[in-house]
């Protein structure tokens, strides 16, 4: 009899489901409405990386006709087929969205206006603002059918024109032009009226005064509509022995801006000979992926959206905390981490703490050297600039700088360049490999000992998504975890030994086994009638692997509680497979990006904290780190937050088997709980109560 194949939900029909999570917030009434702006910036960001990423990869299954069934679940042309069905109702959603939320603004004194709905005195502005900051940044090109149809960029949001005569004897024709928004602000703010706020669209500003480019050529416009094309980014990487992975990286790069096209999306309101033509240029179908849209494309700029009006309309964040034991602490940072492991939870507690660790490391006589693991560095990075100082100070830096982190390889390899000019010893990743970890080891020698301090992170040394991602920084000089990263960062310069570790999981090479086990043995206790239970927070959760052990874990009457962020193919409420898993989903201010793995084990809980996401890519080929918690308070501290975080009633989806994203809300008489609110709340409290007491205990002293 053949084995029932196990429930599955497709990665990219997952994905979409949570990208419909984040237009949820922008929906939300309660939701500041500056904010919901900028959920639907972040919504349409997200689907361009998945077009750029997901869906080109698909579309390259696609090529590989029947053989693709073999690598792949399903029939990847249907599955294109059904993404497109998916996003363009989505797409209808967004629209009705941002309608209503310009009806919100406009009862809050905030108008977003075009350049039909122009005063007199704003005509004018306009004019003056286009002639005196904008011009000189466009560069139209007009179509000429003798010529090759211009090169539309990845990213870039275009001015589609048609253009009549006003000249004799000329025929109408057809031109672009790039919005030049990486230049100038999208949102170009208008002198306010009384207690008005008046903005315009870059796009708006250029349509208003297209006039003033083309008469001269004879020319005005006729009709304006916004397209945007968007290009398949994944690196095809050289495979010539003799050059150096910074070289074929930055080829792959320039080759990417380059990548066959995935999605075009134009204004559903253009007419249809222009529509034709446009697409007959770019050698597309309707079929393969043509989206029709609104008025403005690039909505990722929309995340920048201007502060405006009164201050009820945006977010207004407490002030970041310092962490208990590291305010007005007398000592260095090492000093305080000498006494204590220590958990800083972003962005609830200040990344000044990471900033200021390293700052002091690199000027420390004690230090003798520095290791760090870089993936995605801010683009005026105060880590990279702390580890140059650690060189100019004489102290050994290694650093691994992973140049395939996705859409920041330009960016990495600057910095490679950069420290390597210093004199930093820098590692560009490790073939086969990407490494994802979130590590640092400083080496001292203090009174003649040799002591080493660790950092193991879920987050990137990013001090700028670091105010908007959720994430741990586990700072400890623990023996057992120093030792096991000194062999991580020894494999990652001499790539052909293998260690075996004392206390962390490290992937490719023991993360699955370890969790598998751990799952195995929550099983057994199952088995046996003890208690047994698994708790996971990760962002994905899509290995088949994995998935099907939980299967197993609750088939067995293992109770298993996730919080995934994004992707979840496990499917809940599923009779016979998951009666015992509960899933669900956190989507609010900042983004949940912290990975928890909790096993009961027998009534000696493991907790672990992780870099890594359960997806094969993490688990078989990243190197990817999870550490053990053993700090008493640290372990009672992440508990306390994951237990904040499921009885969470506002901001939290229920994950079903349907992906309709419900949420789950409080009972009558419940308190209301939203989980980012009360987890801040939580850790100021807690820092309250250890100043106070000691301050009593001061008190007393004196």
């Amino acid at each position: 009899m053949k084995k029932k194949e196990a429930p599955y939900i497709n990665r990219e029909i997952s994905w979409l489901s949570f990208n419909e999570r984040v237009l949820q917030e922008a929906a939300d009434p309660t939701t500041p409405i500056i904010e919901r702006l900028k959920f639907l910036g972040i919504f349409s960001n997200n689907r361009d990386e998945f077009y750029r990423v997901r869906v080109a990869t698909v579309k390259r299954l696609v090529k590989l006709g029947k053989k693709a069934l073999a690598i792949y679940d399903e029939d990847p042309k249907e599955l294109l087929t059904r993404l497109q069905r998916k996003v363009i109702e989505q797409q209808i959603k967004f629209e009705t969205i941002y309608q209503e939320i310009l009806k919100e603004l406009a009862i809050n004194n905030v108008f977003i206006i075009n350049e039909k709905q122009l005063t007199a005195d704003q005509q004018t502005f306009v004019k003056n603002y286009f002639h005196d900051e904008i011009i000189s940044t466009l560069f139209p090109v007009m179509i000429d059918e003798t010529k090759p149809f211009p090169f539309l960029k990845d990213k870039a949001s275009y001015l589609y024109l048609k253009m009549e005569s006003i000249v004799n004897n000329q025929k109408n024709k057809y031109a672009i032009i790039e919005i030049p928004s990486k230049i100038i602000s999208r949102f170009v703010v208008l002198p306010k009226q009384g207690n008005k706020h008046f903005i315009m669209l870059l796009d708006d500003v250029i349509r208003f005064n297209t006039d003033q480019i083309f008469d001269v050529f004879g020319f005005r416009t006729v009709e304006s509509y916004n397209i945007k094309l968007t290009r398949d980014a994944e690196l095809d990487m050289d495979n010539d022995v003799s050059k150096s992975m910074i070289e074929k990286i930055s080829k792959s790069v320039k080759a990417r801006k380059q990548g066959l096209p995935v999605r075009f999306v134009y204004d559903a309101a253009m007419p249809n000979d222009m529509l034709r033509y446009i697409m007959r240029k770019l050698g597309m179908a309707k079929k393969d992926n043509a989206i029709p849209g609104g008025r403005y494309h690039n909505f990722k700029d929309f995340i920048g959206f201007p502060k405006l009006g009164e201050k009820n309309l945006s977010y207004n964040n407490p002030r970041l905390l310092e962490h208990k034991y590291l305010i007005n602490n007398p000592l260095s940072t090492l000093r305080a981490i000498k006494s204590r492991d220590i958990l800083l939870h972003y962005p609830y507690h200040t990344y000044n703490h990471i900033i200021t660790l390293l700052r002091e490391a690199s000027i420390d006589p004690v230090v003798e050297s520095i290791k760090i693991t870089l993936y995605r560095v801010a683009d005026s990075s105060k880590i990279a600039n702390a580890l140059i100082n650690a060189v100019k100070n004489g102290k050994q830096v290694t650093v691994l700088v992973e140049l395939q982190a996705r859409f920041d390889e330009e960016n990495n390899i600057y910095w490679a360049n950069k420290l390597q000019e210093e004199g930093a010893n820098v590692i560009y990743g490790v073939p086969g490999l990407k490494v994802h970890s979130k590590l640092f080891l400083i080496t001292t020698r203090e009174a003649g000992k040799i002591i080493k301090y660790a950092h193991i992170g879920t987050g990137n040394f990013n001090e700028q998504t670091a105010k908007i991602y959720t994430d741990f920084s586990l700072l400890t000089c623990n023996k057992l975890i120093t030792e096991d990263l000194t062999k991580v960062f020894d494999f990652y310069e001499n790539n052909f030994k293998v260690y075996n570790f004392k206390a962390l999981v490290v992937a490719p090479f023991y993360m699955r086994k370890t969790f598998l086990d751990l799952i195995q043995k929550e099983i057994q206790s199952a088995k046996s009638k003890k208690p047994a239970a698994i708790t996971l927070k990760m962002n994905s959760l899509v290995d088949k692997e994995m998935i099907e052990k939980l299967y197993e874990a609750s088939k067995a009457g293992v109770q298993i509680t996730l919080i995934i962020r994004g992707a979840c193919s496990l499917v809940t409420d599923f009779a016979g497979w998951s009666d015992n898993i509960k899933a669900y989903s956190i989507v609010d201010k900042y983004l949940e990006h912290t990975r928890v793995f909790i096993f009961y084990n027998g009534g000696d809980e493991k907790i672990f904290i992780s870099s890594a996401d359960w997806m094969s890519r993490n688990l078989d080929s990243r190197s990817e780190v999870a550490v053990p918690i053993f700090d008493e308070e640290i372990r009672s501290q992440i508990k306390e937050i994951i237990r904040i975080q499921l009885s969470g009633n506002t901001k939290v989806r229920i994950l079903d088997k349907k992906q309709e994203n419900t949420y789950k809300k409080a009972k009558p008489g419940e308190k209301k709980v939203r989980v980012q609110d009360e987890v801040y709340t939580y850790l100021k409290t807690d820092k309250e109560k250890y100043l106070n007491l000691n301050k009593t205990k001061k008190i007393i002293y004196n």
